[in-house]
């Protein structure tokens, strides 16, 4: 398995003919893609803007992490469409449209997303390992080259028990923090309010900011990649008018359906800052504050033990490590649609690995490996995403109303009208979140 490229393990899962299975049958054997893209919504960047969101302004900013995920499912299903219907991922489509230069510099772009997204994994393991083993950063760090063998031991298996393995670790991740959740009793009524927005989200600078930031960490350029190559991972009739509309019908269900329970996950988050650390003097800046303060009974009271800070550091490691199933995989979508170049998993893992550590090597060995430094690294990496996103969103849109390409699902006027408006709001917004952190 470890000699295949993702083209060719993609193709590998006989779904029930349109006419001969249940609802729950169909949604079963299309049910899997949207975990792997779900794992990009719940990672150490969306850790950090959810804690600090609630710790500094209680529960408030729901309302931005439901509008974030409403935006997400609306470009997710746009990237399912063009897999499904055009039998395409997001970089085959483009390359078509575009010249070489164009290719590389997409390419490039969205290489640095990559390498971007692969960072927060990286800095989120080393720091897991750090609050639960004692391991220092530099040994974690150095330690996450090895991650390359369980991906290749999860390839091992086939896409459809890697799909598996992801939903099960988000499964723990969510229960893990629903537990710590329970135990600290939040205000239901105070968090229904806060699924409400208000206009004081845009006129304090500094809710403003944290919401940025919440929405910059939630739609990201390598789930638009990596769904329009997942879509496709399901084998019917692509002849069949009935069993492409089933494709697309039970392809939306599996990517909202997982992207309610990243919201969830990522909700829970926001909720256990607001509950315990809101009105604490607790600045909640790195993951070490939140892992000390769950075990500091000044700041969070009788809630405070070992086992909730130790449950918060596991679910973070699981985190980290997940990520890097999915940002080997669209790191290879990438690199095949841009560059026509074929290499086996486990060497795209490697390539972006090594790649990855390079600055975060030698900023550690600049400035020491500390622990603030490198979260804040998660932070300036959003700035990458953010250059990145335009450029695979506004050609998404445009290419999924290209009636020639997508025949009978090309987008309406209004759908397409929609998603340029949104793709300007999110291309605006994420400009003022660089600006801010510049």
């Amino acid at each position: 398995m470890e000699k295949k490229s993702l083209e060719e393990i993609n193709e590998s899962i006989k779904v029930p003919s349109v006419y001969e299975a249940s609802f729950f049958q169909k949604f079963l054997a299309y049910s899997g893609p949207g975990a792997l893209v779900a794992v990009g919504y719940m990672d150490p960047g969306n850790w950090l803007t959810s804690l600090s969101g609630g710790s500094e302004y209680r529960y408030e900013l729901l309302s931005v992490l439901l509008m974030s995920i409403l935006v997400a499912m609306f470009m997710q299903i746009l990237s399912i469409k063009l897999g499904v219907v055009a039998r395409q991922d997001l970089a085959q489509a483009i390359s078509a449209k575009i010249p070489k230069f164009g290719r590389y510099t997409l390419w490039i772009i969205n290489e640095l997303a990559m390498v971007a997204t692969d960072m927060t994994g990286v800095i989120g393991t080393a720091v897991a390992l750090k609050l639960l083993f004692g391991l220092p950063l530099l040994y974690g760090i150095l330690l996450t080259i090895l991650d390359v063998l369980i991906v290749l031991l999860f390839l091992r298996f086939g896409i459809r028990r890697i799909e598996f393995i992801v939903l099960l670790s988000i499964l723990t991740v969510g229960v893990i923090f629903g537990i710590e959740v329970f135990r600290a009793h939040p205000n239901t009524p105070s968090i229904m309010n806060g699924l409400l927005p208000t206009n004081d989200l845009w006129q304090n600078h500094k809710k403003l900011i944290i919401s940025l930031g919440i929405m910059g960490a939630t739609i990201m350029p390598h789930n638009i990649y990596l769904h329009s190559s997942l879509a496709q991972s399901r084998r019917y009739d692509h002849n069949d008018p009935a069993q492409v509309d089933e494709a697309l019908r039970f392809a939306k269900w599996d990517s909202n359906v997982h992207l309610i329970v990243a919201f969830f996950i990522n909700a829970l988050l926001l909720i256990l800052g607001g509950t315990l650390f809101f009105q604490t003097n607790s600045q909640l800046t790195n993951f070490e504050d939140v892992f000390n303060g769950l075990n500091n009974s000044h700041i969070v009271g009788t809630l405070a033990s070992p086992i909730m800070s130790e449950l918060f550091a596991f679910a973070l490691l699981i985190t980290g490590l997940i990520s890097s199933i999915t940002s080997t995989l669209s790191g290879q979508i990438v690199m095949e649609g841009y560059l026509h170049i074929r290499l086996p998993l486990w060497q795209r893992r490697l390539l972006t690995r090594f790649v990855t550590l390079i600055p975060i090597l030698f900023i550690g060995f600049a400035v020491g490996f500390n622990e603030q430094d490198f979260e804040n690294m998660i932070v300036y990496a959003q700035i990458a995403l953010s250059i990145a996103l335009p450029f695979t969103l506004f050609p998404m849109i445009i290419l999924t109303s290209n009636k020639k390409l997508m025949g009978r699902h090309v987008n309406s006027k209004f759908t397409m009208i929609v998603g340029i408006i949104l793709t300007t709001i999110i291309t605006f917004l994420n400009l003022r979140l660089i600006n801010s952190i510049i």
